[in-house]
């Protein structure tokens, strides 16, 4: 690697100095070009006619006028609800909420990476941004309306911003507005990448950065709090009434279970089955291996802090979602993806610099397989997912033809983004989402069409058992039209 991409400084002197050192200037032509494919990618490979999935209709539904707002359970925040508030208050359009937010996810992208500049080679920055855009999980969420991928790229700023808050005002702000993003998202997972902050300002006595962290943070999560006392019995009851719901937290080594879920699949609960093909997780195998050699090249350069303290922040974030939970899902380690594709694309640099061209040769090849790998799997994955939920919508039209229209309930199976689709208003007598009684639902007849959704070959609830029935797809729907025919 060249003097000027191992230009060594601790990362505070660095970020004091007016002049960025040799080949980090000027930061914003190579990563916004990064940011702006990575806005095209998502519009091209996963489109604006993927429809809302079954989070994000609980998200979305707390802000717009399409359907009553779904339940919302303790594990979740409204981060995302509020993010998407300037489209969904006005308009129902999934298409124009996806553009919204692969442009936003863009923009994000763009400052998170811009958080960095002086600390590490522009190239760098601008291959760790290709690397994290172009993994399918990432592209998959830029233009959905879910917390992780807002997580991660808080962290990231928060953890560059942290670094350069010596520089002035403006990375203190970057600092409480990363570490906001992420509490006003996920609470706890804010609480986890942030650790390491925590740790390296105490042992330096940086009690400015300190304070401004642990101000963004508390700003982030105060709806949270304050919606805990007043909907859930507390913060603590909260949180035990979330561990429920995810199973409950505890030890559990679930990273077998996040390299199943590589190979597209968005939720692995239970996780079984054969490992994917080796073409989609050689490069997660890969990752111990670079984040080593990552550290041994910011050693050498006499600049370890930086990459250290992303490894940290990293190992942290990752942490819960391979040891403490039971499940697994591969947008929850994308703030780990995030904070490790800095160190990761300067460790990769450091190879492409080898004076021996059969070591070129094979990084440049790998990370081609990689990337061809990673676009044909979000590809599919979100062809799956729009057929998927283009079954919802069929149903919904078909619970309209029956007569159940607005205002009308839903319950059973997949009822939440069906209810949604047919701008109903959802319920549930059992499981983690009950908030109604048969009682309530037999009571609800006599005023307003209600449906039961049963999976085809499934007994109905007792109280639908006496309603006409259709089958669509692969459910059967069971509803009764007061004063209606069937």
């Amino acid at each position: 690697m060249t003097g000027s991409v191992h230009a060594t400084l601790d990362p505070a002197s660095r970020a004091r100095s007016p002049h960025p050192p040799p080949g980090t200037a000027p930061a914003g032509r190579p990563l916004a070009a990064v940011a702006a494919a990575f806005t095209l990618a998502q519009l091209l490979l996963v489109g604006t006619g993927l429809g809302l999935g079954w989070d994000e209709t609980v998200y979305v539904s707390q802000v717009g006028h399409h359907a009553p707002a779904a339940f919302f359970s303790a594990p979740r925040a409204r981060g995302v609800s509020l993010l998407v508030a300037p489209v969904a208050v006005w308009s129902s359009s999934t298409a124009l909420l996806r553009l919204y937010l692969a442009v936003l996810s863009g923009l994000a992208l763009f400052w998170a990476l811009r958080a960095w500049r002086g600390l590490f080679p522009v190239r760098v920055l601008a291959l760790a941004g290709g690397l994290f855009a172009s993994l399918w999980v990432t592209l998959f969420y830029g233009p959905q309306a879910m917390p992780n991928l807002w997580v991660a790229l808080g962290a990231l700023a928060a953890t560059g911003c942290f670094l350069r808050a010596r520089t002035g005002r403006t990375a203190l702000w970057g600092l409480a507005g990363g570490a906001a993003l992420m509490a006003w998202m996920r609470p706890v997972d804010a609480v986890w990448a942030t650790l390491p902050l925590f740790a390296a300002g105490l042992a330096r006595r940086r009690w400015r950065p300190l304070l401004v962290l642990a101000a963004g943070l508390a700003a982030g999560a105060v709806e949270w709090v304050a919606e805990a006392y007043t909907s859930y019995g507390g913060p603590a009851r909260r949180l035990a009434d979330g561990s429920a719901i995810q199973g409950g937290l505890g030890w559990h080594l679930a990273v077998v279970d996040q390299l199943r879920a590589l190979g597209g699949r968005t939720l692995c609960r239970p996780c079984a089955g054969a490992l994917p093909h080796p073409v989609y997780t050689f490069w997660w195998c890969a990752l111990p291996p670079l984040a080593a050699l990552a550290a041994a090249v910011a050693v050498r350069a006499r600049r370890p802090a930086a990459t250290a303290l992303l490894l940290g922040c990293a190992a942290t974030a990752a942490f819960p979602y391979l040891f403490l939970i039971g499940y697994a899902a591969p947008r929850f380690l994308l703030p780990a993806y995030a904070l490790l594709a800095v160190p990761l694309a300067d460790a990769l640099v450091r190879l492409l610099a080898v004076r021996r061209p059969p070591v070129r040769a094979l990084v440049c090849a790998a990370l081609a397989v990689h990337l061809g790998a990673q676009l044909t799997l979000v590809h599919r994955v979100a062809g799956t997912h729009t057929r998927a939920r283009a079954a919802w919508a069929r149903t919904a039209a078909e619970l309209h033809r029956r007569g159940v229209a607005p205002p009308c309930l839903l319950t059973g199976h997949e009822a939440i983004p069906v209810a949604y689709a047919a701008g109903c208003a959802s319920a549930a007598t059992a499981g983690h989402n009950a908030n109604t009684t048969r009682d309530a639902l037999t009571r609800a007849t006599r005023r307003i069409p209600v449906a039961a959704l049963v999976p085809a070959g499934a007994a109905p609830p007792g109280y639908a058992r006496d309603w006409p029935s259709t089958a669509v797809g692969a459910v059967r729907l069971y509803y009764v039209v007061p004063g209606g025919a069937s």
